[in-house]
């Protein structure tokens, strides 16, 4: 579940993300390891997940994305987790804000589309 940020403010920054796995629809035109800078605006970012499901999540290789500097408290440093299909990314960071520099102060969020184009590209081929 995602919690009130640890310091119980709202965040509102430019967060670098890890990409921890590259298996999934949103990530698969991605490097494992690569950054990226994500407009994060939140006040419940805070992942919180009981030890059984998070040993789970680990060991399935279900962690997407990690933050480099953890702003809200989430275990494990979790940005972004998958369904076990690779289909569904939930993250608290917002991708869609980061198309452009005008509005988010990053265009990395363009990896999300990049990737989501590439594995439909690779279905109707």
């Amino acid at each position: 579940t995602l919690m009130r940020n640890e310091q119980r403010r709202f965040h509102c920054t430019v967060s670098e993300l890890v990409v921890a796995s590259n298996d999934t629809v949103w990530t698969c035109d991605m490097t494992a390891g690569r950054s990226l800078h994500i407009a994060a605006k939140h006040g419940e970012g805070n992942y919180v997940v009981d030890s059984e499901t998070l040993a789970r999540i680990e060991e399935n290789h279900q962690v997407v994305f990690r933050y480099r500097d953890n702003p809200n408290g989430s275990v494990h440093d979790i940005a972004g987790v998958t369904n076990a299909a690779g289909n569904v990314v939930g993250l608290m960071p917002h991708p869609e804000h980061s198309v452009e520099m005008l509005t988010g102060g990053s265009v990395d969020g363009l990896a999300f589309f990049a990737s989501v184009q590439k594995f439909l590209a690779a279905q109707s081929a």
